[in-house]
């Protein structure tokens, strides 16, 4: 029996929110890697772009709450997800239009696309503050628990309770839809093909026909498209701030290195690395250690780091891979 519990214990605590927090990551990672693989160059804004949109879905949220409509157990923000997807969607086509089309023509370095990217980030994170304010908003609706503690126990008899989230059930089925529509989108269509052989030689795929112009609206629209999913099951599963957005711009990026920037497969795998590794480092085991080990009374938490520190096991894990494999597990573009 303490086995079970010690396993129903780091599924509640470790295996659960790393895997729902691994796929928002990885959605995030995504939309970074194909500006990077596809326009060259480092989007620093992507963390408040996913703070746009999502402050866009909850304005549209409350909007269809103050008319009565809902879909019963499952949150109302799906229903105004598509809203702040097209919003977000006008508004990076229009900021690529108004600032990166000008260095983009130019032929700048992308060390000036970066530095670009980063007023953009200032100028959208104080939009989406005056848009929604500052305050910590919940917006999660519908019923909470897919499965919850008491049923469990109930069901199982066992001391530990398991709590599974209708938001963190949402989170990976939707992430696994989007990804598979992704992969489908840029290995199965004539548009996908496109942007592919774009980011491969963008020489060869400009005297092919490709229209350089159309690879790049695709590109901003498919990643807003991303960002705002990615934002809006963050702020479901957790809550919405804007500034929290800014923050975990770090993790986003440091999963899409881990991976490979520039390869989308890698993106979802440094996802779930970044992710684990943050949850790992940061829970105290001591609990699961007295069940798998009854007669043992260590001194601490058994925890490596505080949860205050969770950014800089990103942080860390950045510094490791650009230093020993800067081209990422799935051998991406080097940084």
């Amino acid at each position: 029996m303490d086995i079970l519990n010690a396993i129903v214990a780091l599924l509640n605590f470790v295996i659960i929110p790393a895997t729902a927090y691994g796929a928002q990551l990885a959605l995030g990672a995504l939309g970074v890697t194909l500006i990077y693989g596809i326009l060259r160059f480092s989007n620093f804004a992507h963390g408040d772009t996913m703070a746009f949109g999502t402050a866009i879905t909850i304005l549209a949220t409350w909007g269809l709450q103050a008319a009565g409509v809902s879909l019963g157990p499952l949150p109302t923000a799906l229903l105004a997800l598509p809203v702040g997807m097209a919003a977000t969607a006008l508004l990076v086509l229009a900021t690529d239009r108004a600032v990166y089309r000008f260095y983009r023509v130019k032929k700048a370095a992308p060390i000036i696309l970066v530095m670009a990217s980063v007023g953009v980030m200032f100028v959208m994170n104080g939009l989406t503050r005056l848009l929604i304010g500052v305050d910590e908003e919940r917006f999660a609706d519908g019923a909470r628990f897919v499965i919850d503690v008491r049923s469990f126990r109930e069901m199982t008899g066992l001391q530990e309770g398991l709590a599974l989230r209708t938001t963190q059930l949402l989170t990976v089925v939707i992430a696994f839809v989007v990804v598979w529509a992704l992969f489908w989108f840029l290995n199965r269509t004539k548009s996908g093909k496109a942007m592919r052989a774009y980011s491969d030689n963008e020489d060869l795929a400009l005297l092919s026909g490709i229209d350089p112009e159309r690879v790049v609206r695709m590109t901003w629209i498919i990643a807003a498209s991303l960002a705002t999913i990615a934002g809006v099951l963050y702020g479901l599963d957790k809550s919405f701030k804007a500034f929290n957005y800014f923050q975990i711009l770090l993790p986003i990026f440091a999963a899409a290195i881990v991976g490979g920037l520039g390869s989308p497969l890698g993106a979802i795998a440094g996802g779930f690395v970044v992710a684990y590794s943050e949850v790992a480092i940061t829970y105290p085991w001591l609990k699961i250690a007295g069940y798998l080990f009854p007669g043992w009374q260590p001194d601490g938490l058994l925890q490596l780091l505080g949860t205050e520190y969770k950014f800089a096991v990103s942080f860390v894990i950045l510094i490791v891979v650009l230093l020993f494999k800067p081209t990422g597990l799935f051998r991406g573009k080097s940084v």
